[in-house]
């Protein structure tokens, strides 16, 4: 792995504690940059994975967040094309304790690299335990990184302040692909995953909203059978079930999903003509087509180590998730909806399906593999149900 200039100039600096992360309440952390020098404004949560922060922020889910990593150690691992989720770092900025320097065969450049080629800012040398326990306590809050060394902290403060932050906020727009497309899922498969023979035949046409998607789902649904077309978010369902599709898939995706109204129309015009399967923002967005509300959790779920209880089964699944809004289950109307799973940290609805159509989702992440594999079934429960088959 080569080293580059970026790499050189942040660990000179690693000591040199001149950024700090000022939070919208004033309170202000030190430490040092590891990034690209730019200034940004985000939300701040915080992830509880112990690995997978290539997998964090590249995911479009992210898009509009500070990312703070709860373990200790970040950077051992680098960066490699095999582990994205997207074609680019959609995180705004990231938050860590120790950067270490890159050591693995898989390589092909250090997160630091990444980051400034992204022009992505990050900051080290952050007590992350105080910082994960203050957004606990105190819920999910604005912040501004501030690293170029031109702001002061007043200045950084009242930039945090200012910003809009992610209520209301339509980012699915902002994160979709711009026109439809075939996921060239063949070529994908062996070079990302090393498989080698020969996948299942790809039998069942999906077309999938693109909300924010991340590739691992689009790899599950092509080894369960699938090939998937991807449309923007604000395509038409006129234009969807002109592809003649065997089911509709609804993406993960960031920010407030009250706030994308027409996915919401799009998934209530689609009730009843189509499978329906949902993840995440996808779920979300069901679950409002289907008469639900939403609303904020105080500091959301990230991590990857999230247990979920299935109510039809009894089994818990140890689950990947990403998100800061949920689905109230006191809105969903208990004569067409069956709550199928729940979350066993906070008692919060996981996972929905309509009881006469062909039409279920789940707030986590099924792909994401922290179980490993315990939800991986839910793919082929959405075969399942375009063969007609009962949940």
């Amino acid at each position: 792995m080569k080293k580059t200039k970026s790499d050189a100039w942040n660990w000179a600096a690693k000591r040199e504690k001149t950024a700090f992360l000022a939070l919208e309440d004033g309170t202000i952390f030190h430490g040092y940059p590891v990034g690209f020098g730019r200034d940004t404004v985000g939300e701040v949560v915080f992830n509880t994975g112990m690995t997978g922060y290539q997998e964090i922020l590249s995911d479009p889910s992210y898009s509009g967040q500070l990312v703070t990593l709860t373990y200790p150690e970040i950077g051992n691992t680098g960066i490699n094309r095999e582990d994205m989720e997207s074609p680019r770092m959609f995180a705004n900025g990231l938050i860590l304790h120790d950067l270490n320097q890159a050591s693995n065969w898989r390589a092909d450049e250090s997160l630091t690299a990444w980051l400034y080629r992204s022009e992505v800012p990050g900051i080290g040398g952050i007590d992350t335990r105080a910082l994960t326990i203050k957004l606990r306590d105190s819920g999910t809050l604005r912040g501004c990184l501030a690293v170029s060394g031109t702001l002061t902290e007043e200045e950084a403060v009242a930039q945090a302040r200012q910003w809009p932050g992610l209520d209301g906020q339509d980012y699915a727009a902002k994160v979709t692909c711009t026109s439809p497309y075939q996921w060239d899922e063949d070529g994908d498969l062996s070079r990302s995953w090393g498989i080698t023979t020969e996948l299942p035949p790809a039998d069942l046409k999906i077309v999938a909203y693109d909300f924010g998607i991340k590739w691992n789902i689009l790899r599950s649904l092509r080894l369960s059978g699938m090939a998937v077309t991807l449309v923007p978010a604000q395509t038409p369902t006129s234009d969807v079930l002109a592809m003649k599709p065997d089911g509709v898939f609804l993406s993960n995706g960031p920010a407030d999903p009250a706030a994308v109204t027409y996915a919401i129309e799009a998934a209530r015009q689609l009730l009843g003509k189509t499978p329906l399967m949902g993840i995440c923002l996808g779920h979300q967005i069901l679950g409002l087509a289907l008469g639900g509300q939403t609303s904020r959790l105080k500091f959301g779920h990230h991590g990857c180590n999230h247990p979920v209880k299935n109510l039809v089964s009894g089994r818990v699944e140890i689950t990947s998730q990403n998100h800061n809004f949920a689905l109230e289950a006191a809105s969903l109307d208990p004569t067409k909806v069956d709550i199928t799973h729940i979350n066993l940290n906070d008692q919060t609805v996981e996972g929905i399906c309509h009881r006469s159509e062909p039409i279920f989702s789940v707030q986590y992440h099924p792909e994401a593999c922290p179980g490993p594999h315990d939800p991986f079934y839910l793919f082929e429960r959405f075969r399942s149900l375009i063969g007609g088959e009962k949940l």
